[in-house]
């Protein structure tokens, strides 16, 4: 995520089945008091107890209530969680798939940032009679665990609350407390690095397999990579009472070469299914001999060795240099840059959060944008009929994770200028805490005109633009081709290896709050179309076209798409907020390029992703709606699970909290300048102002049903000043 010209590098909610209200509430009643000494303009000072040979965190409030979990928070989670194991087989077969912060009400976030964080703003909180209500301390932060156990192939869900954390092994002493325990019946969570690992050795070790490869000249098991997908759901062969992968695989041409493209020769007509709890094969069958395609000697795409060897040498340095530092500042997650501020937060299955976004405007004080903003959401649907790439529907958040495929940016990194980076834990299979060093890059960049005129009479000129964007490159996941064989269902890139069509979605969550402080539920979100007006004595000239609004007042009417022949786009606007000219404050959702599936209304990768169905989906706020395909797509039965199943309950949106869900995607027709990685393609969209700036101070009107414009973007709240952006 970013603002409005910021991009954000996508790598992948903090999970959430938070505590609910009423618990949060009676933990808030316990905890806030009325004090009479003001408080300072600095954070409350970390103190930190010891006991013998026990590293101890600082008490909970040195820790902003969205910052990530630290790697001592992860630690002591997990070994809560094992401790609390009845047997030490139980113990012994707890697997590790996620761990992640509970996210708090937004009522404690204000509390937070009105008294213990920055930006340090009393004024974001409610005005109260009397003597203000100042809290001494925040409530414990918490940590929710998605726990996998192996032995009984069963998948639970953890709360443990972080009181004071020592980073302690199993049986020292820690401070975790168990609040809530349940197993989550008939799903399969995420895939894991490990298991990916451990399911190749099985199969390269599987006697019929390696007589298959004897089969097509290979005997080195070595060359072999066997890459293991989630198998989806296409029948009642895939339910989730087993945890399933059907293994792709390929084969290198020479073993002394590790970073040789091995994806350049896939091995077809081989069919595997592994029982990935058990670790055995399961099914296993040689189905069609297919020749491996020839080695390829455009294959690699490292230095030196793309396109015949031959490396550009008449490319002159670009530095960029900013000899008095950066224009934005952080404090811890914190960011400020101009007039803006926000928070960063990371998942293992989102990746980059981004939380907190606001603009300071002079007398009018922190105007909040949006409490939240995310990608939940990845699919890749394959148009290719034939096995097994009719099977290739990958969903890489939630089969996979995107945070936890993220790498670190010390192996190379795209920012340019003053950095500052950040770090990501998060826990291993077996419930070790790992850390990517690195892992997001903050900077700023010219990212060309913001806004452009130049008047005749004087010659003067400025300028401006906003901007939000996807950058998509990569290998292409290929097939190989029987002699003289053509397939319509993609490109031939190579002899024998051919590319098949498939397309790219995105989802991006955004959680609104415009001009809303903590506790309003004011936006509204409003669909524009232009029409072109009727001839007549109106339309003389037949030149005639004007925009339409049209306010979207349920969760069913706000299933929406883009439509670029009337310039459809969306406003998310505060029904209580005007600006000098009277009409009401809002942002804008302009999207760019964008696509539907290319699939019957029967695919069954669509009973699992019915969110693709449309572009734009509106819901009012839950804490617990969080992933469009819900929490455990991997091998889900049930149809239209999460955002699909959601808005049937047809909630009014009007004037809500309200949470926008935008699909934007691309079709990929695969070129030959394709392989053997792709150049980057771009898609996105815009998240602008539209009547947000110039407003008179705030005031109170009338439910509206005024137009408004809301878009799905990768953060878009550029300021208007100039062109220089952090970049995410």
């Amino acid at each position: 995520m970013a603002t409005s010209q910021e991009k954000a590098t996508l790598s992948p909610t903090a999970s959430g089945n938070p505590i609910s209200s009423k618990t949060s509430a009676a933990a808030m009643a316990t905890v806030i008091h009325p004090v009479l000494d003001p408080l300072s303009d600095s954070p409350p000072s970390a103190t930190t107890k010891t006991t013998a040979a026990t590293p101890v965190m600082a008490r909970a409030q040195t820790c902003h209530p969205l910052d990530p979990l630290m790697a001592a928070e992860i630690a002591v989670a997990v070994s809560t969680v094992r401790a609390a194991g009845k047997t030490p087989e139980v113990r012994d077969s707890m697997r590790f798939i996620e761990v992640v912060l509970v996210e708090p009400d937004k009522n404690v976030v204000a509390l937070a940032d009105a008294y213990f964080f920055p930006p340090f703003q009393p004024s974001l909180l409610p005005k109260t009679k009397g003597r203000p209500v100042i809290p001494t301390k925040l409530p414990p932060r918490q940590a929710r665990l998605v726990v996998y156990n192996k032995r009984s192939n069963e998948t639970s869900i953890w709360t443990v609350e972080l009181n004071e954390v020592h980073a302690a092994t199993r049986g020292g002493h820690h401070r975790g407390k168990v609040i809530s325990s349940k197993v989550v019946p008939d799903v399969q969570p995420p895939m894991d690095a490990e298991e990916y690992a451990e399911c190749e050795a099985v199969v390269k070790d599987f006697p019929p397999f390696r007589e298959a490869m004897r089969k097509r000249g290979i005997v080195d098991m070595d060359l072999v990579m066997v890459d293991p997908w989630c198998v989806g759901y296409h029948s009642n062969a895939d339910a989730p009472s087993r945890r399933l992968a059907k293994p792709l695989i390929f084969c290198r041409t020479e073993s002394d070469c590790p970073v040789e493209n091995g994806y350049a020769r896939p091995v077809e007509g081989i069919h595997v299914l592994v029982d990935m709890q058990n670790m055995v094969v399961i099914e296993f069958e040689d189905r069609k001999l297919v020749p491996l395609p020839p080695a390829d000697p455009l294959r690699n795409y490292t230095a030196g060795e793309t396109r015949g060897g031959v490396d550009r040498s008449d490319v002159k340095p670009l530095q960029i240099i900013q000899p008095e530092g950066p224009s934005f500042r952080v404090n811890g997650h914190f960011v400020n840059w101009q007039k803006w501020n926000f928070r960063i937060g990371f998942t293992p299955r989102e990746g980059l959060v981004i939380y907190s976004v606001a603009y300071l405007d002079g007398s009018r004080g922190r105007r909040p944008v949006a409490h939240r903003l995310s990608f939940v959401e990845m699919v890749v649907p394959y148009g290719d009929p034939n096995d097994p790439h009719y099977r290739k529907n990958a969903f890489d958040a939630g089969e996979d994770g995107l945070g936890k495929n993220a790498h670190s940016l010390k192996k190379g990194c795209d920012c340019l200028g003053y950095i500052k980076y950040f770090d990501a834990h998060f826990t291993n299979f077996t419930g070790g805490v790992e850390t990517i060093e690195n892992c997001v890059c903050l900077h700023e960049e010219d990212h060309g005109i913001l806004w452009k005129h130049q008047d005749w009479r004087t010659g003067l000129a400025e300028d401006g633009k906003i901007e939000a964007e996807v950058k998509l490159t990569g290998v292409l996941s290929l097939g190989a081709l029987q002699p003289g064989e053509v397939r319509k269902y993609g490109t031939m890139i190579a002899p024998g290896l051919y590319a098949p069509v498939h397309q790219h979605f995105f989802v991006a969550r955004m959680d609104m709050a415009v001009d809303c402080k903590p506790g309003e539920a004011f936006n509204q979100v409003v669909e524009m179309n232009v029409k072109v007006e009727d001839p007549g004595k109106d339309n003389v000239h037949n030149n005639a076209f004007y925009p339409e609004e049209e306010l979207l007042r349920t969760e069913l009417q706000a299933m929406r798409d883009c439509n670029p022949l009337s310039a459809r786009h969306w406003i998310i606007r505060n029904t209580r907020t005007v600006n000098r000219t009277g009409q009401l404050t809002g942002y804008k959702l302009v999207p760019g390029s964008n696509c539907l599936p290319l699939a019957g209304s029967e695919a069954k990768f669509l009973r699992r992703a019915a969110f693709l169905k449309h572009n734009l989906w509106v819901t009012a706020y839950s804490r617990d709606e969080m992933y469009p395909g819900g929490e455990f797509p991997n091998q889900n039965p049930r149809s239209g699970e999460g955002l699909a199943t959601w808005v049937k309950q047809n909630r009014p949106i009007e004037e809500t909290d309200i949470v926008l869900w935008y699909v934007f995607g691309v079709t990929h027709i695969p070129r030959l300048e394709d392989w053997p990685v792709m150049p980057v393609e771009r898609i996105g969209f815009m998240l602008m102002p539209h009547g947000f700036f110039n407003c008179s101070p705030a005031v109170d009107v009338p439910p509206s049903t005024g137009d408004c414009e809301l878009k799905d973007a990768v953060i878009a709240t550029k300021p208007i000043q100039n062109s220089l952006i952090p970049k995410l």
